[in-house]
């Protein structure tokens, strides 16, 4: 974890946990809360990165909203245009959304879709590579402390983890 990733909280804190993610997964949808909650209950000893992850063969709108993450990102709007990718019951996650999203987060929507993506690419082709690299075989992967969990997404199941 490093001053590259996104991150809420501080690097340096006691606690940390990474999510390599994909915004059309309904299992990182379902996390999602699940995330949010645990670090408000751990507050700043907790440090979160969310790293891409997008299975672009299952989820044809994934690479698209990644993309659009990181161009919000551009204009230091990741988190907000993270919380609405994962907004609702289903995802909706075509260009018209993309669009709209960056406009309620207050980017201009023509700098979150293609062309104007095409300069981030990069950044979610070298957060895939670090998953692969990792082991990251599905999504959501978490990482409690450095160390890949493979125990139940609840928030009673992370803080224990986290805390062990």
């Amino acid at each position: 974890m490093g001053t590259y990733d996104h991150l809420q909280g501080v690097l340096g804190a006691e606690l940390s946990l990474v999510e390599y993610g994909d915004f059309e997964c309904p299992y990182c949808r379902k996390a999602a809360p699940v995330i949010e909650e645990v670090r408000e209950r751990l507050g700043t000893r907790l440090v979160f990165a969310f790293r891409h992850f997008p299975l672009a063969e299952l989820h044809p709108f994934a690479l698209s909203a990644a993309v659009a993450a990181e161009a919000a990102a551009l204009k230091g709007q990741f988190w907000p245009m993270h919380d609405r990718l994962f907004s609702g019951d289903e995802p909706r996650l075509r260009q018209e959304d993309l669009r709209r999203y960056a406009e309620e987060i207050g980017v201009p929507p023509e700098k979150v879709v293609w062309p104007a993506t095409q300069f981030v690419e990069e950044r979610v082709e070298a957060d895939f590579n670090s998953g692969v690299r990792s082991g990251v075989r599905g999504t959501p992967t978490l990482f409690v402390n450095g160390a890949q969990y493979r125990g139940a997404v609840t928030v009673r199941d992370l803080v224990e983890a986290l805390e062990t």
